[in-house]
């Protein structure tokens, strides 16, 4: 996570633009020391992704555990023709952008003569992630114009505003990652900036039985207990203190009167946290669980009522077989 990272970086057809420095390094550290010390310790989710956690979360997309990813690939490959073929002179913006697999597959099904026109705008908090998804997007698309944006999409959604007509492509459920307030928050921000004609495609995970759900967030290899855990090193590097990430545990549980997987980290034995940042230092009990990561699991009428609260019109929704993962197109038509 680079927070004095470069400004702009601008080779060839790329240009990344570091904007996480306008929201303030002592507000960032405020954000996670005030989760800390809260009665209920947190740490939020857009903190896992360092160098280090992103690759993490790359290998467990390939765990046989994990259904999410390899679902939504699957539908993204059925339904790309349909979305892609015909777009032109248009800004595809991909808010928690990550690795470029998939993107890539709906860029696939965009002619060559038309990738041209595209400006591919990746937005995530990890400056590495979208350096390296960048350069491996131009090996494969040597046409496309790509301006990544290193910020914090919830706070600084004003950075999506533009002229030119756009594509949003939200995937990876990463909307399940947020409580409703704050998901909600986000699609009603989101749909002021929209213009007529722009476009919304959204993955989301659906409900389905609680072994499923179990088990991709509990892996036999304990890559996600060692994703968890690495939110600590992070921590560390940011505030100064001196978490032992071997000294937590992994816990993950399907919430089902919340509709949510729920990720914690337990504590072993009881410690003290430091860091210069704070005049206090941080206690944790023995057994005490910070919660580092929601997971919501959507029903169809839940989904619906995404339209009310956004303003936005559902053009289509395409699940799988199984109906385990969604893609919902919205349109903004006022």
């Amino acid at each position: 996570m680079n927070y004095y990272g470069t400004e702009v970086i601008d080779v060839q057809q790329i240009k990344i633009t570091n904007h996480l420095k306008d929201l303030g390094i002592n507000n960032i550290r405020k954000e996670i020391i005030d989760g800390l010390k809260a009665e209920q310790k947190y740490i939020s989710s857009k903190f896992f992704y360092d160098e280090k956690g992103s690759k993490l979360f790359e290998d467990i997309t390939r765990l046989p555990e994990y259904y999410p990813t390899r679902t939504e690939k699957k539908l993204l490959k059925e339904i790309a023709p349909e979305l892609m073929s015909n777009l032109h002179n248009i800004d595809i913006v991909e808010p928690g952008s990550g690795d470029c697999s998939k993107i890539s597959i709906l860029l696939q099904s965009i002619p060559i003569e038309n990738l041209k026109t595209i400006n591919y705008i990746p937005i995530d908090i990890s400056h590495s992630a979208i350096s390296e998804s960048a350069q491996n997007l131009t090996e494969i698309f040597p046409d496309l114009s790509i301006n990544g944006l290193v910020a914090d999409f919830i706070n600084q959604i004003e950075l999506f505003q533009a002229d030119n007509k756009r594509m949003f492509c939200f995937l990876g459920s990463t909307l399940g990652n947020f409580n409703e307030d704050v998901s909600n928050g986000f699609l009603i921000n989101l749909s002021s900036i929209m213009h007529t004609g722009d476009t919304f495609l959204l993955g989301l995970d659906l409900v389905k039985p609680v072994h499923i759900l179990h088990d991709a967030y509990n892996d036999s290899q304990n890559i996600t207990a060692a994703f968890n855990k690495n939110i600590l090193s992070v921590i560390n590097n940011i505030i100064d203190s001196n978490f032992d990430i071997d000294d937590f545990e992994h816990k993950a549980f399907f919430n089902e009167q919340k509709s949510r997987i729920e990720m914690h980290l337990t504590a072993k034995e009881e410690m003290t946290i430091t860091s210069p940042y704070t005049n206090s230092i941080i206690s944790i009990k023995k057994g005490e669980n910070i919660h580092t990561e929601n997971s919501y699991k959507y029903s169809p009428e839940q989904i619906k009522k995404f339209e009310k609260t956004s303003g936005l019109t559902i053009k289509s929704m395409y699940t799988d077989p199984n109906k385990w993962f969604a893609l919902v197109l919205f349109e903004k038509n006022i």
